[in-house]
């Protein structure tokens, strides 16, 4: 059984030059539409302070702190 070899600081450095060379190439072509997400209307601001709520995303990050 081969084992992979191990990473180097010149491979990490040569993927990080060939990610931001496409993220130029995809930004340089002309033509190309990036949509906009559509975010919902913000909630009005409680009327007695506060501003805690129990959103979709706090409840997704109450699952990741989970052990």
């Amino acid at each position: 059984m081969e084992s992979q070899p191990k990473p180097s600081r010149r491979s990490f450095f040569v993927g990080a030059a060939v990610t931001g060379a496409a993220a130029a190439a995809v930004v340089a072509l002309p033509g190309v539409q990036i949509p906009e997400a559509a975010s919902p209307a913000p909630k009005p601001a409680p009327e007695n302070g506060g501003g805690y709520s129990l959103s979709e995303h706090v409840k997704r990050y109450y699952t990741t702190t989970r052990i």
